[in-house]
């Protein structure tokens, strides 16, 4: 490299550098990068499945709007459901939700997070995509959509590839909601859940 070259290359190293902090500070980023670190954290505890839901629990409280989610999952049957039905089922989402990352994020082999620091944006929502780097398979790509909820970005979907996870979820809810509506669907979420956990 010529010393004539130096400026321009370190004017382009700095504004590199500046476009990549900016992208990092980007506050979904932010708490997708946070949800990374508690998952991995997980991962390398070695604890037991209750003991990682325990821990892993105020996380996902905070990064996830599981209200809304809950809501998308259902569907057009949530109207229908007395608000008692409405709590009861966000609660069993929420239960579940914490024991599918509890269950799936169990043991750690030197994996790692990459997050994406190119943030896209869809209308009123932040699309963050993050990686999964496994030492002996491919990487897993995690997309995750976020909206504002109050002053908090939020998320509100997760997509494995181009598959939504909610949009998974809401035909498997359809069948128990056909059958037997809230009650059916809530027993449906804790058994779940408890195979999850047991």
């Amino acid at each position: 490299m010529t010393l004539k070259r130096l400026p321009l290359m370190l004017s382009l190293a700095i504004a590199l550098m500046g476009g990549a902090a900016h992208a990092a500070s980007d506050p979904g980023a932010t708490k997708v990068e946070s949800f990374d670190a508690a998952l991995l954290d997980s991962m390398k505890s070695g604890a037991s499945t209750a003991e990682r839901y325990r821990r892993l629990a105020p996380v996902i409280d905070r990064t996830f709007n599981l209200t809304a989610m809950t809501q998308f999952a259902v569907g057009p049957a949530w109207s229908s459901f007395t608000p008692a039905q409405q709590q009861a089922t966000v609660a069993a989402f929420t239960k579940l939700t914490i024991a599918s990352y509890a269950h799936n994020f169990s043991g750690f082999s030197g994996e790692h997070f990459e997050l994406d620091p190119n943030v896209a944006t869809r209308g009123p929502d932040k699309i963050v995509t993050t990686h999964l780097i496994r030492t002996h398979d491919a990487p897993v790509a995690l997309i995750y959509r976020m909206r504002l909820a109050g002053d908090s970005w939020k998320v509100i979907d997760i997509f494995y590839g181009a598959i939504s996870q909610l949009t998974t979820r809401r035909s498997d809810f359809a069948a128990s909601i056909a059958a037997g509506g809230a009650p059916a669907l809530i027993a449906h979420l804790n058994a779940l859940s408890d195979k999850l956990m047991s």
